[in-house]
């Protein structure tokens, strides 16, 4: 009975230190994820840019 009890103990740390592991594993991937959200609406932004840039410069050339 004793070594059983002992048994669940170690099994009930093992998954209380696993779930803090992947609470922590996940709130860095949403961080990692937001920083490439924001990145990635930075590089649209210029791609947006420089398109409208191309745009115009096309739009003067003779025909």
């Amino acid at each position: 009975m004793d070594a059983e009890l002992t048994r669940l103990e170690a099994q009930l740390e093992q998954l209380i230190n696993l779930y803090a592991a992947i609470r922590n594993e996940n709130r860095e991937l949403r961080t990692h994820k937001s920083r490439l959200e924001a990145e990635n609406r930075l590089l649209t932004s210029k791609v947006d840019l420089t398109t409208e840039k191309l745009e115009a410069m096309l739009a003067r050339l003779p025909q």
